[in-house]
């Protein structure tokens, strides 16, 4: 299989991006008050990017990063959603009170400017 020239630039340049956008939403939700437990944590279903402890609520939190954040929140597809719920539920049977864990499912949009829009319990 041939690679095309540039390919594997674009591609580093898309994961640079994505852990610089990940470092940003990480340290604003502990600008306030949240506790990373984990990052990019794999379940069954797949990787979540950011998973925090705020109080007593587990925040997982889906990253998403484009020129717009109009344009972060269409690449939010239903199997993606489906496949985060799968691994946060194999992750809240890693906690004391299992599923029975205060939870909040985030997307996290990045612009390309770098600003944050955060929505909360963007799964509902």
């Amino acid at each position: 299989m041939a690679v095309r020239p540039g390919n594997s630039d674009k591609g580093k340049r898309a994961y640079l991006s994505g852990l610089a956008a990940e470092d940003q939403v990480a340290r604003l939700y502990e600008r306030h008050g949240a506790q990373v437990l984990q990052r990019r944590w794999r379940g069954p279903g797949g990787e979540i990017d950011l998973i925090l402890l705020q109080g007593d609520t587990v925040i997982f939190v889906e990253i998403k990063s484009a020129a717009s954040h109009a344009q972060a929140a269409a690449a939010l597809r239903p199997a993606q959603m489906a496949r985060i719920l799968d691994s946060a539920s194999a992750f809240l049977a890693t906690r004391p009170l299992g599923q029975l864990t205060e939870t909040r499912i985030d997307a996290a949009l990045v612009d390309g400017q770098g600003q944050i829009d955060i929505i909360e319990n963007a799964f509902l």
